[in-house]
């Protein structure tokens, strides 16, 4: 199928076509909604998508990914309209990878490695760009080519390269030696922050959490009257920030992590569990959902897979429904007898059906028009002033 993809981005932008597969475990819908995701990351990177390719298949082709009609359908639109590079939704292997640059004849990227290009870009600590480079080495390591021979040049070539060794040994070799000196650096700066976590004295300790681009900057920023990056792009906060914030008579530490994806490079959250360190060690975690979202639902699901994963899966949480100023309602016509979707359930109905079967607290408002906001702030001071009861009940009569 080909779909074309109106989009406002400024010219000169990179090109893209967008690639998605439906199989028996992806229906169509879910691989719309996933190409959508995708052409957020392409903006996001700075580039441009135009149109999107799927194919139902059975599985993925071993060897490029779709089909070779699809393929060759693919390859005539690359050549006709220009095309800077194609994006495939899944992660593609080295031999696939291989494969699609040599018919294609352009850059071929996988999420994965867009993901990794975002990171790279967003990255600002040298915390952060030490697990972005880990990562990004990770994913290359099996991709190597002889593309990747200039590397060599980093390292003396004299009595270096062993008897017999191929260019492509001696680029593995310096590759699996810059990936041991990253594990040694982001060791000695894990050290430092653990020791920087203990020297913040027994404080209440809260973590916001959630999907990429569901606001946790912007509700950080509310509640410490700091000046945190926020805009709506995906993963706009990548470096852990960490502020003393005050409710009423209450001090805590509050942190903004980076936001999980569905499809997150594995690599990626090995690399970055260092940096979830704040979550793991958390108190209380604010689980933040764009209630605006039409498939919110699955990315709470993707947010608490990725919690358990990292070892935090158990820990207190509150849900904080933001966005409720764009959520979008349609009424349905009274003689409409289909069954109700999502966009024809009001926000009140919504706001009953899950405060109702939601085993956490939870509360709805717009961190832009700061609506519901003091309901917020009473559920997150309560929630807090019962775990600093529990923990310091010799000084509870402050509260």
């Amino acid at each position: 199928m080909l779909e074309k993809k109106e989009t406002s981005i400024k010219k000169g932008a990179e090109t893209a076509v967008l690639v998605g597969l439906v199989t028996s475990a992806q229906a169509k819908e879910k691989v719309d909604e996933y190409l959508d995701e995708l052409a957020f990351l392409v903006e996001t990177a700075g580039g441009k998508p135009v149109y999107r390719f799927t194919q139902s298949l059975d599985f993925p082709n071993p060897k490029t990914f779709v089909g070779s009609g699809k393929l060759a359908e693919i390859n005539d639109y690359v050549k006709a309209a220009e095309i800077d590079m194609v994006v495939f939704d899944d992660e593609l292997g080295p031999s696939q990878l291989r494969n699609l640059e040599k018919l294609l004849e352009c850059k071929v990227l996988d999420r994965t490695n867009l993901i990794l290009d975002i990171f790279a870009k967003r990255a600002q600590t040298a915390h952060a760009k030490t697990q972005v480079e880990l990562a990004q080495y990770q994913y290359l390591l099996p991709r190597l080519t002889r593309m990747w021979t200039h590397l060599e040049r980093q390292r003396g070539g004299i009595g270096m390269r062993g008897p017999g060794e191929t260019e492509i040994e001696t680029d593995r070799r310096i590759i699996r030696d810059k990936i041991s000196l990253l594990k040694k650096k982001l060791g000695q700066i894990d050290k430092q922050m653990a020791t920087q976590r203990k020297n913040r004295g027994k404080l209440i300790r809260v973590a916001l959490v959630g999907y990429t681009n569901v606001g946790k900057s912007t509700i950080m920023n509310l509640l410490s009257k700091s000046d945190i990056f926020a805009e709506n792009k995906l993963f706009a906060t990548l470096d852990t920030t960490v502020r003393k914030v005050v409710i009423e008579n209450l001090p805590f530490l509050l942190s903004d992590t980076v936001g999980f994806i569905r499809k997150l490079p594995h690599s990626l959250v090995e690399s970055f569990k260092s940096t979830l360190d704040e979550v793991r060690e958390s108190d209380i975690l604010i689980h933040v959902v764009d209630i605006s979202h039409p498939e919110f639902e699955d990315q709470i699901q993707t947010v608490s897979e990725t919690l358990a994963e990292i070892g935090a899966g158990d820990k207190p949480v509150i849900m904080v429904f933001n966005k409720i100023d764009a959520y979008q309602f349609v009424e349905k016509d009274a003689d409409d007898l289909s069954p109700a979707t999502k966009e024809n359930i009001s926000l009140d109905e919504l706001m009953e059906s899950w405060m109702a079967k939601e085993n956490h607290p939870c509360v709805f408002i717009s961190a832009k028009t700061k609506e519901n906001y003091q309901n917020y702030k009473d559920l997150l001071y309560k929630n807090i002033r019962e775990v600093h009861a529990i923990r310091y009940p010799y000084n509870s009569f402050l509260y």
